[in-house]
């Protein structure tokens, strides 16, 4: 029986319900540092942080951090934490090889889902989704707001 970070549950909700790849980066990126930097959530991080830059019109941004997600991943089963990374890591270089591409033939942006694979981690979601509330507004452009820097100094 594995048990699973509460910021592992708010990501994954984030990234799949709301679509909020801003605070994807956020949660994920306080986790990876609780995980001494593990690559694995380093490169979950960088596919919502693509996936935000993409949304927001950063082609150049996005490809350079979609690449470094999928060479992140590329190391890890399949099945890792609860999830088909397999099919994730592929659609993110599918997404990879369009945006390299993307001056010759434009595409418009498009989410991804992250398959929850575990039937534990599944409910562990399903259960936390009530305590994760939506931001509303979606944070949709790049900026460092009131949030963001009540976060730094819990930080210390």
């Amino acid at each position: 029986m594995m048990k699973y970070e509460e910021l592992y549950l708010a990501f994954l909700i984030y990234f799949n319900r709301d679509r909020d790849y801003f605070e994807c980066h956020e949660v994920m990126e306080e986790l990876w540092l609780a995980r001494e930097r593990d690559p694995l959530y380093k490169g979950l991080l960088q596919v919502a942080v693509g996936l935000f830059h993409f949304r927001d019109g950063n082609v150049r941004g996005s490809l350079k951090m979609l690449r470094s997600a999928a060479a992140k991943l590329a190391d890890y089963p399949a099945d890792s934490l609860g999830i088909d990374l397999g099919k994730l890591r592929g659609e993110v270089e599918r997404y990879v090889q369009r945006l390299a591409r993307y001056h010759e033939q434009t595409f418009d942006y498009y989410d991804l889902t992250i398959e929850i694979r575990d039937p534990e981690l599944a409910r562990a979601v399903e259960e936390a989704s009530s305590k994760v509330k939506a931001n509303a507004p979606l944070q949709l452009k790049r900026q460092r707001g009131p949030k963001h820097e009540l976060r730094g100094k819990n930080r210390t």
